[in-house]
């Protein structure tokens, strides 16, 4: 999944969602910190390529993203929202294609607005970026072209606390940034950064009222940490490939940002230091059983606003879960099986 696919509901359950074949599968707690349901499929009988996408609003809302096989060599986009954690999320609607019609173009990306309205981003066949959104009182908008070239790898779409939009994009030899100035209005893009980027390895999360941050793999294999209009700061040496999973939490009275990925030795890192102030450092601790090699990592924060964390592994279908402990620090319980 691009974007976080471990989400608390509004009525603080914990919901999952997993890529599975053609399909996106989702379970739920049946209470918050309980016991979970069976794995139920999003969006009715669609079959969907790989590479989902995910967002969460302010209302607890999932908004789900993905290609769908059209006619032979081509594609469309499809949408779903899902409202809670025990009911069925609504079915794929479809949305189109960027470039009115043709193949997969790349990745979508997902964000929802204050107001709780979808924003779905894509690469077009120019290589720039092409946004559709919900309007205000239903349905969709036009397809948008946001402009720039180049684009590359997975994107990153995020919500700031200000309830405007981001999204973020890799290019050779640098990063590409888009925001809204105002709430419903289209994306504009922002100055850019020179820097050399691993595609693919791209999160942002919302770390203050003024800003988003983007951490990205460099091609020297750093975490690095870029907020639009500062220059990237490198954070901590890559714990294992792929991009990290990031939440804010509150740690013994601080604000804090919790990173976590599979290492290299197959088990789970976590590292954690005060929000935005990545000049304090951070430091891998691992934490969990050895995974396989295609396992991925999600946090997020549970009822209580405690740090959860979850691993899956699509080829065992093996889905782990750990809770923070009641305790100093940031010492987890022990992984167990979902």
């Amino acid at each position: 999944m691009n974007g976080d696919w471990l989400l608390r509901g509004r009525d603080g359950r914990l919901t999952v969602y997993l890529p599975s074949g053609d399909a996106v599968l989702c379970r739920a707690e049946r209470g918050p910190g309980g016991s979970w349901d069976a794995a139920r499929t999003v969006g009715g009988g669609q079959k969907l390529h790989p590479g989902p996408a995910i967002g969460q609003g302010a209302d607890s809302y999932a908004h789900l993203a993905a290609w769908r096989p059209t006619v032979p060599g081509e594609s469309g986009l499809v949408h779903s929202t899902h409202f809670r954690p025990r009911l069925a999320p609504l079915d794929w609607v479809p949305i189109g294609h960027p470039d009115k019609k043709g193949d997969r173009t790349g990745p979508p990306a997902v964000a929802v607005d204050s107001a709780g309205r979808g924003y779905v981003f894509v690469r077009n066949k120019g290589g720039g970026l092409s946004l559709r959104n919900q309007k205000e009182k239903g349905g969709w908008g036009p397809w948008q072209d946001l402009g720039g070239h180049g684009v590359e790898g997975d994107l990153a779409a995020v919500t700031g606390e200000s309830g405007l939009v981001e999204v973020y994009a890799s290019v050779p030899g640098g990063m590409l940034h888009w925001r809204q100035e105002e709430p419903g209005k289209t994306p504009v893009r922002t100055e850019g950064v020179d820097v050399p980027v691993r595609p693919g390895t791209l999160r942002a999360l919302a770390t203050s009222a003024e800003h988003t941050t983007l951490f990205f793999t460099d091609t020297s294999g750093d975490v690095c940490a870029w907020r639009p209009g500062e220059k990237p700061v490198t954070l901590i040496a890559s714990a294992g490939p792929g991009p990290v999973s990031a939440v804010r939490c509150d740690i013994e009275g601080h604000d804090c940002t919790v990173l976590a990925q599979r290492s290299a030795s197959g088990r789970v890192a976590f590292a954690a230091y005060p929000t935005e102030q990545e000049s304090a450092g951070a430091w891998w601790t691992e934490s969990g059983p050895q995974l396989p090699s295609d396992a991925v990592v999600a946090v997020a924060v549970d009822e209580h606003d405690q740090v959860v964390a979850a691993s899956v592994a699509p080829s065992t279908g093996t889905l782990l879960l750990a809770r923070r402990k009641d305790e100093p620090g940031l010492a987890l319980t022990a992984w167990q099986e979902i």
